[in-house]
This record gives C-alpha cells, structure tokens and sequence, in this order.
C-alpha cells in the first residue's frame, strides 16, 4: 500500500469549502484513497468523513492507497493538501481542483 503523510496546510484547517476541494479532487482521480488521522481512516471521497477527522492547520494526516494510479493520486492528493488554500492559486490550478475564488479557506 503506497502512502503519503502531508501535513495540513489551509489556515482554517480541512472545514467545509478545502474539505468540498479536496473530496472533488480524490473523486475526480478515480483511485479509491484513505485519509487517516490517529485510529481513524475515512475514504478520501467522503465529504463527512473528511469533516469528522475535524484537521485544523497543521494537523499530520496520512493518504494511503493502492493499485492502479495510487501514487499519482497520492501525489496530487498530498500537493492539495500542501497547499494554503487562502493563497492565491497557481496558474491554472483553479481548473486542476476545481478550486475557485470562492472555494478558499477563511482566514
């Protein structure tokens, strides 16, 4: 099982509007993903589950998956998640996530 730990960047954590990015991303990858936070493991597709593992800004989570395309969903997955969703987005990162203006984080 490939896995990545990423540490979780948004200044306002994973709540609704980066959970909402994040889930749209792992579910536009196709590669079924974990996200686990202590004990608890939730599909990375899942927006409750994203919810209730309750990642504030720094908080360590560990993206695990495997098969076909697991380490380029990882990849891209850990990169969102690395990412400070209050900053502006990159050139064309908007259209990747599917991240807009009104999809950051609060301050």
């Amino acid at each position: 099982m490939a896995s990545r730990t990423v540490a979780v960047a948004c200044a306002g954590g994973l709540h609704a509007r980066p959970a909402k990015v994040f889930v749209r991303e792992a579910a536009r990858l196709g590669v079924p993903v974990r996200v686990r936070l202590g004990e608890k493991s939730v599909p990375a597709g899942s927006m409750l589950g994203v919810l209730s593992l309750g990642a504030v800004q720094g908080t360590v989570v560990t993206l695990e998956a495997e098969g076909a395309g697991a380490e380029e969903a990882l990849d891209a997955l850990a990169a969102l998640l690395s990412r400070d969703l209050d900053a502006a987005p990159a050139p064309g990162a908007a259209a990747a996530t599917g991240a807009g203006a009104g999809e950051a984080c609060d301050a």
